[in-house]
């Protein structure tokens, strides 16, 4: 995946059949689809890959025990079967993960018990380990963590666990691979028509500040919470479809959850689940649901957010965290589809494909769980509106970019798939490259060296906050790290040694809002 290459492209046809606006889940989702069924496709993301909601999740892959909870049975049956395809097609990235729901009340064993048989029901063949009854002392063995004082026992279900960005990443490869033209840092300044009927788009490359105009036979808006600003660059007077919702997440040292065992709170103070989740050595704990007016891609938590993760995990463990214990603090925007309600945690997270009068095609909601369904369904419009020739999804059975078994690496390298053995190569070429970019980080300098060649990296947070993780799993030493970073991209990129600088310096001037506030 080169981004020379395929700007490259721009200039060398005429038009392609489809061009995608958005380098988030949805948007990459689309691309691989379209690709793999045989037409020309063009996706442009604004900033980096995955920069906004899709590297910003609870990383799950889930039916959603919540929407079980509201009688959307559709929506649990569409993830459950999406799910099981994803440990199907990505089992470097998709794996089981064990919840317990902690029981406190006499009545909380059946009534989590039998939805939790439901849910496994609905998975069907493509379900993962079959829930079942703890007791008191099974939970405490599970959980040494969990409070105690109360407890009666509980529930334990499995559920998909992901890395987002890294998928997101491998999903731009895949499309790359099948022959789609992928850029980052391409912005969409306005839509091109001919006559009353979308037409292309003007495009502006961020990095050269040059002006491209691209010819395409259908538009497709993936822009996730920037998606009504799209709709209204094809027409002023469109009416928003989104309601966004943001959700931040504290990232904790493992100590604070001890083992390989997640816990599901079913039931917030404002009426959302609550995880704490083992990832990558740390621990995840969220989420909020808070509306926002402004759709933001550097969303920062709020002190009320921050406040409520604070007081609602704190009743789950026996050793309570505290401000200096959260590594990194993130934040991500919903893209809700709008609706008549109280609050943005009763609104869809169904998806929802838009055709405007001038042909603009838009896929808003859904999540991480769904993108190939989604993608499925938006690229049988896409045929449709761009008088394209109708073929076949093969996305239920295709194998996503690195897609291998997980098992075949024990170390952090496994997230890689089979590129691993390309990372090992550099090391073997280059001793040096196997050294660690931080003591507290296990990401090796040979990673940022592939990631420049082969994943499209082209600046310091683009390695630190979505190839690797560092960002998220300890943002002070994610800062730490940022010079070393610098120096091994621009040696890559042939940059100076301003650039180094100055990527350094605006890297820890972003992480700096991963920090809690003292």
């Amino acid at each position: 995946m080169n981004r020379e290459h395929s700007v490259s492209q721009l200039a060398d046809r005429a038009a392609f059949d489809i061009l995608i606006i958005g380098g988030g889940a949805s948007g990459l989702g689309a691309a691989v689809d379209a690709a793999s069924r045989g037409h020309s496709v063009l996706l442009v993301e604004q900033a980096d890959f995955a920069k906004g909601t899709s590297s910003r999740s609870t990383k799950l892959v889930h039916g959603g025990v919540r929407y079980l909870k509201q009688g959307n049975l559709s929506l649990v049956l569409e993830a459950l079967r999406e799910r099981g395809l994803l440990c199907q097609n990505a089992p470097h990235l998709v794996h089981s993960l064990p919840f317990v729901i902690p029981n406190y009340h006499w009545w909380e064993g059946p009534f989590y018990g039998i939805g939790m048989k439901v849910y496994d029901g609905l998975a069907g063949r493509l379900g993962l380990e079959p829930s079942r009854w703890l007791t008191r002392e099974d939970v405490i063995d599970l959980l040494p963590n969990i409070e105690q004082d109360g407890l009666n026992g509980g529930i334990i279900y499995h559920d998909g666990q992901f890395d987002d960005s890294r998928l997101a990443i491998n999903l731009a490869q895949t499309a790359a691979e099948k022959g789609a033209a992928l850029i980052n840092y391409m912005r969409c300044c306005s839509l091109i028509k001919d006559g009353v009927h979308i037409a292309g788009a003007l495009l502006r490359d961020e990095e050269s500040g040059r002006e491209i105009e691209v010819r395409a036979k259908v538009v497709i808006n993936a822009t996730g919470v920037f998606a009504d600003a799209v709709c209204r660059m094809d027409d002023a007077e469109a009416k928003p479809m989104l309601s966004p919702s943001q959700g931040i997440h504290f990232v904790l040292p493992r100590e604070f959850l001890p083992g390989d065992t997640a816990i599901m709170i079913p039931k917030t103070d404002d009426g959302r689940v609550l995880f704490a989740v083992p990832w990558h050595g740390r621990v995840v704990v969220g989420t909020t649901d808070t509306p926002v007016e402004e759709s933001s891609l550097e969303p920062r938590a709020l002190p009320e957010e921050i406040d409520f993760i604070f007081t609602q995990v704190s009743r789950y463990l026996t050793r309570d965290p505290k401000r200096e214990d959260v590594l990194s603090v993130y934040a991500g925007l919903r893209p809700l589809i709008k609706a008549e309600a109280g609050s943005t945690a009763a609104l869809s997270r169904d998806h929802l494909i838009t055709i405007s009068d001038s042909g603009l095609i838009t896929i808003a909601g859904g999540k991480w769980t769904t993108y190939r369904k989604m993608a499925e369904d938006v690229i049988d419009h896409a045929e449709m509106i761009g008088a394209l020739e109708h073929c076949q999804c093969v996305t239920h059975d295709l194998p996503v970019h690195g897609s291998q078994s997980a098992a075949s690496d024990e170390t952090h390298l496994h997230y890689y798939g089979s590129d691993a053995d390309g990372i090992r190569a550099l090391i073997t070429t280059e001793p040096a490259l196997g050294e660690r970019l931080h003591p507290r980080l296990e990401f090796l300098k040979a990673e940022v060296i592939w990631h420049v060649r082969h994943e499209m990296a082209r600046s310091v947070e683009d390695v630190l906050a979505r190839r690797t993780r560092a960002l998220l799993l300890d943002a002070r030493a994610s800062m730490e790290a940022a010079p070393i970073v610098a120096v091994l991209m621009a040696k890559e990129l042939g940059q100076d040694e301003a650039w180094v600088t100055r990527q350094a310096a605006g890297f820890c001037a972003l992480a700096a809002g991963y920090l809690l506030p003292n």
